[in-house]
């Protein structure tokens, strides 16, 4: 039943005014606290054409019902009830703000994105997103922040990786190929983290895939989940369709380049692990992009704090494949001398290159190794013994696992595949800059512009990774 509002408006301060008094409500029933929310909803619903002209004002009017005491009290029953309207609300003001309500009292309570997925909202979100951007604009880039925000803490239900279609996640690749002409459009980062973690989309459902594919049926879930694996739909989208969605690609390397939030650089480096090991996307990066990305490991490498063995481990492994694989592995070979002259520092013993990398760990010895025995990377004497071509045959093809689909011959050891996909980090937290450390800036940023040789937004240092639930034994 609609809500009537009857208010007589004459300026937008009486409209801040009246919200104040509608969230200062007393509801000490669930009938009252309903009541409290309906007058909440319709009131700002009906002056949103009037009074909220940006998304500030939108936050600003989840945050007015957010830090209220109504909510305090019941917070409980309120985002329940919250969760409840967004799967039977179809009026697009009306979405606007029940999505960021639960948008940024999840991001401070997690609780909110796991109630939704216990409610099953993750297919509503694709429908919401897929009905298109053009009734609000400012809705459909909130519904993929909420996408991204809500599986990235998370693993989702099987049914609901199983609703996500081909046709879903090409619709994301072709929002960003749309908007290649202007790469400061807010669109670009939100749809590229929901596809590879989201924020674009695909990040986060090839995280999602790869964790479903380690352990597809993990004891939390009921036994009537589905057991069969799953298609990795986004590695699928680019085997098929690469050529179409370069932008993509593009856009992931520079998210790489800016981001010192180590839980997205890892949700980046998942992806890129997947399509240098598929031999179906060896190449669907120009060649130029992958002389960017390399230049990006090799600094990111050089600055890593001490503490970040995890994340070195992952940058090294993604390294392997991007040598032996991708075009960088013909001639003219792009910084060879340099790379080289790194690999010998990380593993050296004593010396300068100690004080650098501090004491080399056993796995990034052997990390490295494997680099260095890349075919174009040897000596001169040493290249008509390509030791990758052999590494290949004995490998074989672990990587399907992770795919759902048939690649012949992508060349990856089944643990390494493991230890990428089980390496995570809570969202927030920050990679540590060896530089800034080095100058007592650790908590600094940078300020250059965008390029190979910076890192950006440098934060504190990180602490050991968290291990994910799915984790096995067999390596450190």
């Amino acid at each position: 039943m609609e809500f009537e509002v009857c208010y007589q408006l004459d300026n937008e301060q009486q409209f801040w005014d009246e919200l104040d008094d509608i969230v200062s409500a007393k509801g000490q029933t669930h009938g009252l606290i309903d009541d409290a929310l309906r007058s909440y909803i319709a009131f700002v619903t009906s002056y949103k054409g009037e009074y909220l002209h940006t998304e500030y004002d939108i936050v600003r009017c989840s945050f007015k019902l957010l830090e209220s005491a109504l909510f305090s009290t019941h917070k409980d029953y309120i985002r329940r009830q919250i969760v409840f309207s967004l799967l039977g609300e179809d009026s697009p003001d009306t979405l606007h703000l029940i999505v960021a309500l639960l948008l940024f009292d999840g991001r401070d309570n997690e609780v909110t994105f796991e109630l939704m997925n216990d409610e099953g909202v993750f297919p509503r979100l694709i429908e919401l997103i897929q009905e298109g951007k053009d009734d609000d604009v400012g809705l459909h880039r909130m519904l993929l922040e909420l996408l991204y925000e809500m599986s990235r803490i998370q693993r989702l239900r099987a049914q609901d990786l199983i609703a996500t279609d081909d046709d879903f996640v090409q619709y994301l690749f072709q929002i960003i190929e749309g908007l290649s002409d202007d790469v400061n459009d807010p669109y670009h980062y939100p749809v590229i983290r929901v596809l590879a973690t989201p924020p674009p989309p695909q990040l986060i459902l090839n995280e999602q895939y790869m964790v479903s594919a380690h352990d597809p049926t993990p004891s939390s879930q009921p036994p009537t989940t589905p057991t069969r694996s799953l298609t990795n739909r986004v590695i699928k989208i680019l085997s098929a369709h690469g050529s179409r969605y370069k932008t993509f690609g593009e856009n992931i390397i520079l998210l790489l380049n800016r981001e010192s939030e180590t839980s997205l650089q890892l949700l980046i480096l998942k992806l890129l692990y997947l399509l240098f090991t598929t031999p179906a996307t060896y190449e669907y990066f120009y060649t130029n992009d992958l002389r960017v990305l390399l230049d990006i490991i090799t600094r990111n490498l050089l600055d890593l704090p001490l503490s970040a063995n995890p994340l070195r481990h992952t940058y090294l492994r993604v390294l392997y494949p991007l040598l032996a694989h991708t075009q960088l592995r013909n001639p003219p070979h792009y910084k060879r001398d340099e790379l080289l002259r790194l690999l010998t520092m990380m593993t050296a013993a004593g010396g300068a290159s100690e004080g650098h990398f501090g004491a080399v760990d056993e796995t990034t010895k052997r990390l490295v190794g494997r680099c260095v025995r890349v075919g174009w990377l040897r000596a001169a004497d040493d290249d008509d013994d390509d030791d990758d071509s052999a590494d290949r045959r004995r490998q074989g093809d672990p990587a399907r696992n992770l795919l759902g689909v048939e690649m012949p011959g992508a060349s990856v050891s089944s643990l390494s595949v493991v230890e990428v996909t089980t390496q995570k980090e809570r969202p927030g937290v920050l990679t540590g800059s060896r530089r800034h450390q080095e100058g007592g800036e650790a908590n600094g940023k940078d300020g250059g512009a965008v390029g190979p040789e910076q890192r950006l937004d440098a934060g504190e240092a990180t602490p050991a990774l968290e291990k994910s639930p799915f984790e096995v034994e067999g390596e450190t």
